[in-house]
């Protein structure tokens, strides 16, 4: 069942109840005379308008944000409990009035039997199983207006058992006893609608819920990634929370990772709120562990550039960096030199003015073109001298080897094989000479891409 059916069908089934106590109290206290019982009709009867209302509201407020209403419709529920709270205080002076007028004028002596007795007795067994009911769907659907009329149907309770001391007072000779339990009631109304209007105020003009902003600023600070939350703010449009944060995560975090940031810090509260919408600004801050590599790419991904070969030289009094900058090979040279000085200029303004920078010019690898595999027996060749380079050095077990045909000349790739405790660099410089020697051999191959891994297990 759903959280909209479940607060709709509880409230379906209070308009009834109310709508029948209501109607018993008041025959009752008509015809014994009781004000106090007719106050308590009276009270029911509003709480029946406030459960036709929030059972109208309930219908509404979980319906989807679109295009006039951003943040959905949930503000209604909070809107319907701050007319009920009015009506509440309309009938609390009214009851008042009354209450006031017969203390001092007098009133005649009531007609006391069982029957109001047995009205009320039924009308609290009634309001408990009521309020508890709505209570419960309260809290799982976290709706104000249902909260709300829970708290009514609570206060009739107490309204009743005042009623009960009245008409006892009554019935021992005490004419002042009904009055008195009719201003009691009037009391509790003033009381709860006090006790609504601050709650229902204070979400209308969003304020936070006690303790929201901690608990969600300590889950998105638990997602990986995030390294501070700079700014969190918290509101309630029914039962979403609505959160709107600003989080500090590593400026060295490509956007798919940052992406991948958000949708866990949106998980992160989910999981403590229930219902959370989550507005996720990414703040991106270096970090103290960046080292000058880092900063470098940082510098050339912000302005566009792709760089490899970065090289950093620290000589203690001056820093010297070595970068190769890929740009369009049909560029010309004076504008390619301009932006290899913006480069520069963007790093001398990180690390200082005294920086040594060397930029090397690189025309930009095009895609390759369409190809299609060579001949069997150009793939055998290609493989034998790859295996008889590789025996030149530490490199071992050429396998793998594929071939193909481009308009711009051949593209070969192929695997091999090297000792596990080989470092990265070794094996680099051994298969680097066999690929300069196989295009030495073969003027035809464009390209040489090799795949270097460890013996098998």
């Amino acid at each position: 069942m759903t959280s909209q059916h479940s607060k709709a069908s509880v409230a379906a089934i209070s308009i009834f109840a109310s709508g029948g106590m209501a109607a018993a109290k008041f025959a009752v206290g008509i015809a014994i005379g009781s004000l106090a019982l007719i106050s308590e009709a009276l009270h029911s009867s509003i709480d029946l308008v406030a459960t036709i209302i929030t059972w109208a509201v309930v219908r509404v407020s979980d319906k989807p944000a679109d295009h006039e209403h951003h943040y959905g419709h949930g503000k209604l529920e909070s809107i319907s409990a701050l007319g009920v709270t009015a009506l509440l205080y309309v009938l609390a002076g009214g009851i008042l009035v009354e209450a006031y007028s017969r203390l001092r004028e007098g009133t005649p002596p009531l007609t006391i039997s069982a029957v109001p007795f047995v009205v009320l007795v039924i009308d609290i067994a009634v309001n408990l199983w009521r309020a508890r009911a709505l209570h419960r769907a309260a809290r799982e659907t976290r709706s104000q207006a249902l909260a709300a009329d829970a708290l009514h149907f609570a206060s009739d309770v107490m309204g009743s058992f005042a009623v009960i001391v009245g008409l006892i007072l009554a019935a021992l000779g005490f004419w002042w006893g009904d009055a008195a339990a009719a201003a009691a009631v009037a009391v509790m109304i003033a009381a709860l609608g006090l006790r609504m209007a601050g709650s229902t105020v204070q979400t209308l003009v969003d304020r936070a819920p006690e303790g929201a902003q901690e608990t969600a600023t300590a889950a998105i600070r638990g997602v990986p990634g995030v390294i501070d939350v700079e700014r969190l703010r918290v509101r309630m449009v029914g039962a979403t929370t609505f959160i709107d944060t600003i989080a500090k995560v590593p400026r060295t975090y490509p956007i798919d990772r940052v992406e991948d940031i958000k949708r866990n810090a949106q998980a992160a509260v989910d999981k403590v709120f229930g219902d959370a919408d989550l507005t996720f600004t990414a703040a991106p801050v270096a970090r103290d562990n960046e080292t000058v590599r880092d900063r470098i790419m940082v510098i050339a991904r912000n302005s566009g550039l792709a760089v490899h070969h970065v090289t950093v030289h620290d000589l203690g009094a001056k820093l010297i960096v070595g970068i190769d900058l890929e740009v369009d090979a049909e560029m010309q040279l004076d504008a390619a030199h301009e932006i290899a000085n913006m480069l520069e200029r963007n790093i001398q303004e990180e690390f200082g003015a005294d920086v040594e920078v060397d930029v090397h010019i690189e025309p930009l690898e095009p895609e390759l073109p369409f190809g299609v595999d060579a001949a069997p027996e150009r793939v055998h060749t290609i493989a034998a001298a790859l295996t008889e380079y590789a025996a030149r050095g530490e490199i071992h077990d050429i396998h793998n080897v594929r071939v193909r045909n481009t308009d711009a000349g051949e593209v070969v790739n192929f695997h091999c094989r090297a000792a596990p405790s080989m470092s990265v660099t070794r094996v680099h410089e051994h298969v680097d000479a066999i690929e300069r020697a196989l295009r030495r051999a073969f003027p035809s191959v464009k390209r040489v891409i090799s795949h270097a891994e460890p013996p098998r297990a």
